[in-house]
């Protein structure tokens, strides 16, 4: 703009003709042309791309594109499959990716494959709307990498948003992680939209009809929400849970979160959602914070009653001391062919016997793998201690972390001075009372005695004790009630002249 002002006037008042201009301003004839005729530059004319490595194989990719319209979405040509069919099919070919991939994308924007729908703003009511979703997301747990399946649920109205974690989306985390959301938005929102996942549809039928599963009916019955699903392959219809989704991971699974267990990652979860209540979304007139507590006497009151997610069954306990739940076993402190109740969450698994739970395993969603706890065969092991150097629960402790290394400097110490089979079984004697003492204090007491250069397992006994000692406080007497023992002091006169004849 500027270099035509300087061009118009140069030719104005200065030198006169079109050749001078152009020289001065070592620009070309053309150009003086132009400005002469306006001030305003000219638009500059779309570059003709010439795809001469290109052409040969230009009647190949339009015809498979062509073809795509009549493929399902998913199973469509992407432009590198394309290159790759072209290298193939066509040996003379040599044309890079990138210009085949610029060829696809301009051939799909005019021929409207590209899928991109216009999509129309929506508004909605203080606790009127919800979206759901799962997604994946990666950890570190207890030192390995681990992908977990992260439910998402979040309020259209305020922006407010819940995460939770969990190894495996099973229908039972599904309906946990929906009571948990309800308990951190204070109340239930009136209608959940959601995937057409299998939890909580059974099939897909004509429309906006469902076959929906009977525990989702039940559970959906009992906190009194309404649902929506959305149209098979049109993510587009829940977007605000989506976009969610993208930020919550860019902000707060970046970098990996590394923590001991699912616990503790959850925990991290649900701070990120309480920090996030502070951001402002846009065009929005609040912070999220603020919006939730708007919304929350907008929403429907939490059920007086949690809904009973539990699975039961009644198991054996078998010759291994372990019952069969799902396709693999649990141990449990029982003799075998006692029957027990097993209650199966999403996390845990808990037996139960006589009204009373008798051991907690956490949840194994791998088929046949035997989760033992060393603690539920001590009472076995006193009769055959040789058993425990090789047993399973054993190898099951080490791994977990759960036998540190000086119960085994202890137990060889123990074996060296009473013989392997006395040793062995008085340091199962030793588990006995951690078992009843803790473990952590076990641990403590077996140190402290390793450190003084002992060897007795009576002197790890006495540490775990000491803590429980209670020694009887010693009555208070008042003095008044002792005058009558009152005694006058010895006169020692005689015996202090006696002294004294004698040192004369």
């Amino acid at each position: 703009m500027e270099l035509f002002e300087q061009i118009r006037r140069e030719y104005e008042f200065g030198v006169g003709t079109i050749q001078g201009v152009a020289k001065k301003f070592g620009v070309h004839r053309r150009l003086v042309r132009d400005a002469l005729r306006s001030a305003v530059p000219p638009e500059p004319k779309p570059l003709q791309v010439r795809r001469w490595k290109l052409g040969p194989a230009l009647p190949f990719i339009d015809r498979v594109l062509e073809q795509d319209r009549q493929a399902p979405r998913k199973q469509r040509h992407t432009a590198h499959r394309l290159w790759q069919r072209v290298c193939v099919e066509a040996p003379d070919f040599t044309a890079s990716e990138r210009a085949v991939r610029g060829y696809v994308r301009q051939r799909k924007h005019e021929m409207g494959l590209l899928g991109r729908d216009t999509c129309v703003p929506q508004s909605y009511a203080w606790g009127s709307e919800a979206q759901v979703d799962w997604y994946e997301a990666l950890a570190i747990l207890n030192g390995e990498r681990t992908t977990l399946q992260v439910f998402c649920l979040r309020s259209m109205a305020s922006g407010a948003a819940f995460h939770r974690a969990y190894t495996n989306a099973t229908q039972q985390a599904f309906l946990e992680a929906h009571e948990h959301a309800f308990h951190y938005f204070g109340g239930v929102l009136q209608r959940l939209r959601y995937d057409n996942l299998k939890s909580a549809v059974q099939q897909v039928l004509r429309g906006k009809r469902r076959e929906e599963t009977t525990r989702f009916i039940a559970f959906r019955s009992h906190w009194h929400f309404a649902s929506e699903f959305c149209n098979p392959a049109a993510g587009h219809e829940k977007g605000g849970v989506e976009g969610e989704v993208g930020y919550f991971r860019r902000n707060h699974w970046v970098p990996l979160p590394e923590v001991q267990d699912l616990e503790e990652l959850n925990r991290y979860l649900l701070a990120c959602c309480q920090q996030d209540q502070l951001r402002q979304i846009d065009g929005a007139e609040q912070r999220v914070g603020a919006a939730l507590l708007t919304e929350q006497a907008h929403l429907l009151p939490l059920a007086a009653e949690p809904f009973d997610l539990t699975e039961r069954s009644w198991v054996t306990v078998d010759g291994l001391g372990c019952v069969r739940v799902r396709t693999n076993r649990y141990s449990v402190p029982l003799v075998p062919g006692t029957q027990a109740e097993a209650r199966i969450t999403a996390s845990h698994v808990e037996l139960w016997h006589g009204g009373m739970c008798i051991a907690r395993h956490e949840r194994c969603y791998r088929r046949r793998q035997q989760i033992l706890d060393l603690e539920h065969y001590l009472d076995v092991l006193e009769k055959k201690p040789g058993a425990l150097a090789g047993s399973t629960p054993l190898a099951q402790w080490r791994a977990a972390g759960r036998w540190p290394e000086s119960f085994d400097v202890f137990w060889q110490a123990l074996n060296q001075r009473h013989g392997r089979q006395e040793g062995t079984r008085r340091m199962i004697g030793l588990l006995q009372a951690g078992k009843r003492q803790g473990y952590d204090r076990l641990e403590k007491a077996i140190t402290e005695v390793l450190a003084f250069g002992s060897q007795d397992d009576a002197a790890v006994r006495h540490l775990l004790e000491t803590a429980n000692l209670r020694r009887p406080q010693p009555e208070t007497v008042e003095l008044g009630s002792l005058v009558r023992y009152e005694q006058p002091p010895p006169v020692m006169t005689n015996y202090d002249q006696l002294l004294s004849g004698r040192l004369a």
